[in-house]
């Protein structure tokens, strides 16, 4: 079987499966749009920890736990794949250092979850792994002290701005494993639209998803109808407009089956500006929402789309504009 399509585009022989996912999320969230679907919710955004920091990392080391245990234990796991949006990937590196696993930190900012996914899936395909534990977090707080301003300071968001999930979400992938495979993938490339607004990380990242998106149904020979869903990690209002208007000037139509996970996460009322952000946006939607639905036949294939908008507290004060990336991951029952 050849598994090299197009220039971007892989599938793969042996499908590892999806066999256990976990979900923690914030108060916030779970007062959300899917808040019945989540594992477990915090009662506030410490979860009895002295830092926003520790919070995250606890959030993750529980996520990635209990997939674990729902179908094994960690001295089946082969390698971790984790990350998240803090610098030198502080909260992954905490949350496993307990664990006694080989690990291998990841960061595609928001695109990371569908990042681990991909390489978890390329370790067992190719006979390097037959048990491999993903996972990502992102918390709100702890972001916007790094990337931004603390939120004792009540800085005014603007109308374009997103705001960053709190929460975690695992999975476990299995070779040979019951449950919905991960079939094929996409990797994308850096695409720089030349905007330089961090605030504006929807429209910023659609030209990235647009460019993955369109490799994957060429690479494939696939129309958008192939798939029940595409997700998009969290382009927000703006660039999910933008993107679906950015894959109109392709030729091609995604409206009909298309979503973004940054605008299933909160209700209006909620005040999140443009959408959600974050890591967790994709792994909450994909692990809580989506993956149940593949399970039950209620969906049977679906596109996530992770999008990551790849700046940095100095490239931005260095007025750098913003790289971005998008890695597609099919995932069929």
């Amino acid at each position: 079987m050849d598994k090299k399509h197009g220039k971007q585009s892989i599938s793969f022989a042996a499908p590892p499966a999806m066999t256990a996912t976990a979900t923690v999320a914030g108060p916030m969230e779970g007062d959300g749009l899917l808040g019945g679907q989540f594992d477990r919710i915090l009662e506030d955004n410490l979860a009895g920890q002295d830092s926003w920091e520790k919070s995250e990392a606890a959030m993750l080391e529980w996520a990635i736990r209990t997939a674990v245990a729902r179908g094994g234990t960690l001295a089946d796991i082969d390698f971790i794949l984790a990350g998240d949006l803090l610098n030198q990937l502080m909260s992954a590196h905490f949350a496993v250092r307990g664990l006694g696993r080989p690990f291998l930190g990841l960061y595609g900012a928001c695109s990371t979850m569908a990042e681990s996914l991909l390489i978890g899936a390329i370790l067992i395909d190719g006979g390097f792994a037959s048990r491999v534990a993903v996972g990502v977090s992102s918390h709100h707080d702890a972001a916007e002290r790094q990337y931004r301003y603390p939120t004792e300071q009540g800085v005014q968001r603007p109308p374009l701005a997103q705001w960053t999930v709190t929460g975690a979400g695992s999975a476990v992938l299995t070779q040979g494993g019951a449950g919905p495979k991960v079939t094929a993938a996409t990797v994308g490339k850096v695409v720089d639209a030349g905007l330089k607004d961090v605030n504006a990380m929807g429209p910023a990242m659609a030209p990235a998803a647009a460019d993955t998106l369109w490799h994957h149904l060429q690479d494939f020979g696939r129309q958008p109808g192939y798939y029940d869903i595409i997700l998009t990690g969290d382009l927000g209002q703006i660039g999910k407009k933008l993107l679906i208007q950015l894959m109109q000037e392709k030729g091609v139509d995604i409206a009909a089956n298309y979503e973004d996970c940054g605008l299933m996460i909160y209700r209006d009322d909620q005040d999140p500006h443009a959408g959600a952000s974050g890591c967790a946006a994709s792994a909450l939607v994909l692990c809580a929402h989506a993956y149940p639905l593949l399970v039950i036949g209620r969906l049977k294939r679906i596109l996530l789309i992770g999008t990551g908008s790849l700046h940095s507290t100095t490239s931005y004060q260095q007025k750098e504009s913003i790289p971005c990336i998008a890695h597609a991951v099919a995932i069929e029952a």
